[in-house]
């Protein structure tokens, strides 16, 4: 798609406050494909006082009417999803097969999913004397990361919509077309103006704008965990409530009456799926000691077959923060058994599959999360041992467990400090809740659990 020149806000594409742009790059082949409005604490401004007149209406309207506006929504990016796919390759460098398949498949059935809870979900109660309501929280700032860019946003706007809250977002600057576009197709769904508002720019410019404006109630971010603790202390000061869906170092943990091969190979796939690029990737797989060498084997020849089969990273910054890593790795004294720190490709942001084995818990490779496709493989003794390297580190996102028996693998998973596991490569599930221990977050989003961070709750006494 061709960018606008302007901000979705109020309903209409209005010019920015400045004349400042932000390149688009296309990561594989590091060339601008276009450029969007940097967004200064004054766009902030308008889309905020928009967001605030929409509010009174919007959070009046029927459920069913929300619900009616979000399926509107939904078939509207089913019959844009050729046209999101392809933007999200142009800006992401996403295989176009890969951003078919999960960039613009999931976010449909996400904002689906929101249709139904908008229609089923009890805004009111009765409890004993009382009648407790749900109401919405007011306006939401979303902030989106680049990494699953559409996604990112239907996770956080679809569930403030049907809540009955308004929205203004800023995405992540490095994939601006996907919001774009995004906003296009709120428009033609036919969603009141000033309830949903777009605001492109620099985190340190609009995001750090929109999280500290008083018109916002309420701060959904997801990205790092070092700008999740800056945006939580500054709504903290305001008494404002966050969303904060943030870093991961996720233990996929084979136990020895698996099959090892498909867990392996699973395992493998998981961590080089988009790149790398995703909070909840299994980076770190755990594997008893008498199985560890054939691990080893099995990960490196699957690594392998991966190198022509993923896309870049997302920018250069990235790629010298992979690369970093891995090179840290070596020094520290893991081993290397696929990729490495050079680039495969003398043009594009790629990035080798990368397995290290003779991983230790304490190496910094397997405390820090990479955001690349590198995986580490750490040995254990037993289970008890699995579930302390497991727990090991400050994040708490996600992870998986296999086991011959599923009853095994779910009294080892009930033992993880994480908010997610998956069951001998259970699939996703687009309304289970999705959130993080410790410093992987506060709050969650998807399904019903992710409708209630937008809403607040009042009670009546008769």
């Amino acid at each position: 798609m061709k960018a606008h020149d302007g901000m979705y806000i109020d309903g209409a594409w209005r010019p920015a406050a400045s004349g400042d742009t932000i390149d688009v790059v296309n990561p594989l082949d590091e060339q601008v494909i276009d450029r969007v409005p940097a967004g200064t604490a004054a766009d902030v401004d308008a889309a905020v006082r928009a967001a605030r007149a929409a509010l009174p209406g919007w959070a009046a309207t029927p459920p069913a009417e929300r619900a009616a506006r979000l399926a509107a929504l939904r078939d509207v990016l089913a019959d844009r999803k050729d046209e999101i796919a392809e933007t999200v390759t142009a800006e992401l460098g996403s295989p176009l097969a890969f951003s078919q398949a999960v960039h613009a498949s999931v976010p449909i059935a996400v904002a689906g999913s929101y249709a139904e809870l908008a229609a089923s979900h009890a805004f009111e109660e009765k409890v004993g004397n009382s009648t407790v309501y749900q109401e919405p929280i007011g306006v939401v700032g979303a902030i989106t990361p680049w990494n699953y860019p559409l996604h990112q946003i239907v996770a956080k706007v679809a569930p403030a919509l049907a809540a009955g809250c308004t929205v203004v977002l800023k995405p992540a600057e490095d994939t601006p077309l996907t919001a774009q576009l995004f906003a296009e197709a709120v428009d033609e769904a036919g969603i009141p103006a000033g309830v949903f508002n777009l605001v492109t720019g620099l985190g340190p410019i609009a995001g750090q704008a929109l999280a500290e404006h008083p018109g916002v109630d309420l701060v959904s971010f997801t990205g790092s965990t070092a700008v999740g603790r800056q945006i939580g202390a500054t709504a903290g000061a305001a008494v404002k409530k966050v969303a904060l869906e943030l870093g991961g170092k996720s233990a996929n943990v084979i136990l020895p009456s698996a099959d090892l091969a498909k867990a392996v190979n699973v395992g493998v796939a998981n961590v080089m799926s988009n790149s790398g690029q995703t909070c909840s990737a299994w980076t770190r797989m755990l594997v008893h000691r008498d199985q560890y060498d054939e691990a080893v084997e099995l990960a490196a020849t699957a690594a392998a077959k991966y190198g022509s089969r993923i896309g870049p990273v997302v920018n250069a910054k990235q790629r010298a923060r992979v690369r970093s890593y891995i090179e840290k790795g070596v020094a520290e004294g893991a081993r290397l058994v696929a990729g490495g720190p050079e680039s495969p490709s003398a043009q594009g942001y790629f990035i080798s599959p990368t397995v290290f084995a003779d991983v230790t818990p304490d190496m910094t490779i397997a405390q820090e999360e990479i955001f690349g496709p590198v995986l580490s493989i750490l040995r254990y003794d037993d289970e008890d041992d699995a579930v302390r390297i497991a727990n090991g580190t400050v994040y708490g996102l996600a992870g998986a467990v296999w086991a011959g028996e599923e009853a095994e693998a779910v009294a080892f998973a009930r033992r993880l400090e994480t908010g997610q596991v998956d069951i001998n490569g259970g699939r996703f599930n687009p309304r289970a809740p999705f959130g993080g221990y410790k410093q992987s977050g506060v709050g969650r989003e998807l399904g019903a659990h992710g409708l209630s961070e937008y809403l607040q709750t009042k009670s009546l006494q008769f």
